[in-house]
């Protein structure tokens, strides 16, 4: 979610250093700044779940993974973003004289908003193609089990799949990983205390 803040424009060193006093996080788009809203439960629990599943899975493998707080520039469009999962594939790139930014994902996933949806599926998705590492984009529903996958194939080829149900799993191709989607939306076992 994101809401416009101001008129001004701001040059990606003004937004920097803007960022790094805020109490709450920004996305830059070639001179405008907007403040990105808190997420609903959903979105947190299915972004949450992604992430520790990732994380744990890819444990000892050469990946980091990333969730909502590290931010990605993306300067072929002159984007400051933080995609809400990230996997970097080996050493990780950073900006120029920055220790904060990241430069080369090679997957992202989103949960999608209904404020964000459209540019989350089109800007955002065409923005994250200039990436030369970016080779796979997972779109994930918040409030039903459903998934949008692109793949890279080539050039300017992307494969496109598309998921839904509780029983449904999708691939990741560029890290030959499984994911259920039980673990996506199952947020926490439920146990009722027995009565003695």
């Amino acid at each position: 979610m994101s809401v416009t803040t101001e008129s001004k424009r701001y040059t990606p060193e003004e937004y920097l250093e803007r960022e790094a006093n805020a109490e709450e996080r920004h996305e830059y788009i070639d001179g405008d700044i907007t403040v990105i809203a808190g997420g609903t439960p959903n979105h947190n629990r299915v972004a949450g779940n992604l992430f520790a599943f990732l994380n744990f899975s890819l444990k000892r493998q050469p990946y980091d993974v990333f969730i909502a707080e590290q931010r990605l520039w993306i300067p072929e469009r002159r984007i400051y973003t933080y995609p809400d999962v990230m996997v970097v594939s080996g050493e990780i790139q950073l900006q120029e004289e920055r220790n904060d930014t990241i430069l080369n994902p090679l997957v992202i996933a989103e949960v999608l908003s209904p404020s964000t949806r459209g540019y989350d599926k089109g800007d955002k998705f065409s923005a994250y193609r200039t990436l030369e590492s970016f080779r796979e984009y997972v779109l994930i529903e918040q409030d039903s089990p459903h998934v949008e996958h692109y793949l890279k194939m080539d050039v300017d080829r992307w494969l496109f799949s598309e998921y839904h149900g509780i029983d449904a799993s999708f691939k990741l191709g560029a890290i030959a990983l499984e994911i259920q989607f039980a673990d996506l939306y199952v947020s926490r076992a439920r146990f009722k205390t027995p009565r003695i």
